[in-house]
């Protein structure tokens, strides 16, 4: 509708560069605060703030402007600023970065029209008619309610014929209200929980600094990208066009978040048998503690070399 998001690959379809641009600021975030927690210098502003700080700005400037899509420049910030949080900076600083984000969001839906329409719509979406500016988030909370509690049924989902824009990719939260009803939603809401709740867990038995960035990298991505598409899907946030992990249609977003899992789990692999003290770079049991690069199937190898 206007956004310039995918290049054309020709009889393999459409690739969209935003999702491979956030698999790259994750590597690249965790390897680069990585070693600055190695080095102790996560909270120097000329070695690490500033340089970080520019990357992920530029690496936003052409998601926002150039691709006029705000959703995904949002889950960049997540990505970065739950690395961030992770690698240990400062309640300073950190407010300090997190004002100078919200004064750039602000400043990009002020200067973008379709933006500001979408903001005045959802601060006063009740007095909207269905067939203004309203109409999408309107159908959305008709096809949810319309499930009630057990849903119509696979097939008999009316929303989804044509009244209901971008049913099976941005909406389908909505579509599944209605199809599964509110018993179905809970599930998916349950499995997303979840899913969000191992891999933070991951986070504290993770010994090395660039491993434990990575995880937590890939929670700020699934988490942002959960919370905004079904916050905007029921009226708690202002419409924007991100997709539902896992579930949504959209090939690239599908291969790149399942890549990213498929990094995370593996990398459980290296977890330590206790919970991780960050600050001292040790287990917090001085009795199961281990080397900080060993893992949990260090044993095994070394019986195997012998």
């Amino acid at each position: 509708l206007g956004a310039c998001r995918w290049f054309d690959l020709g009889p393999l379809g459409s690739m969209q560069p935003a999702e491979l641009l956030k698999f790259g600021v994750l590597l690249f975030g965790a390897a680069f605060l990585g070693s600055r927690v190695s080095n102790g210098a996560i909270n120097n502003l000329e070695k690490t703030i500033i340089p970080f700080s520019a990357v992920i700005g530029i690496a936003a400037l052409f998601i926002v402007v150039i691709q006029n899509d705000l959703g995904t420049g949002l889950s960049l910030a997540a990505i970065a600023g739950v690395m961030l949080l992770v690698a240990g900076i400062n309640a300073r600083t950190g407010l300090l970065l997190l004002g100078a984000g919200l004064a750039l969001v602000a400043m990009f839906i002020a200067v973008a029209p379709h933006r500001l329409e979408r903001m005045t719509t959802f601060l006063g979406s009740d007095s909207a008619t269905s067939q203004d500016e309203g109409y999408h988030i309107k159908n959305a909370k008709i096809a949810i309610g319309t499930g009630g509690l057990a849903g119509v049924g696979i097939g008999n989902s009316v929303q989804a014929t044509g009244y209901l824009p971008e049913a099976i990719n941005d909406s389908v939260f909505a579509i599944m209200g209605e199809t599964f009803g509110f018993i179905g939603l809970i599930v998916v809401l349950f499995l997303f929980s979840g899913l969000l709740l191992r891999i933070l867990k991951m986070i504290d038995y993770q010994a090395d600094p660039w491993m434990r960035l990575v995880v937590a990298g890939v929670f700020g991505w699934l988490a942002a990208h959960i919370f905004i598409n079904i916050a905007a899907m029921t009226g708690l946030a202002p419409l924007t066009g991100i997709t539902l992990p896992l579930l949504s249609f959209g090939g690239t977003s599908m291969i790149f978040i399942a890549g990213a899992l498929g990094l995370t789990f593996q990398l459980s692999k290296y977890t330590s048998h206790s919970m991780i003290d960050t600050k001292e770079g040790r287990s917090e049991s001085s009795s199961s503690r281990r080397g900080i690069r060993r893992t949990r199937y260090a044993s095994r190898r070394s019986n195997s070399r012998a």
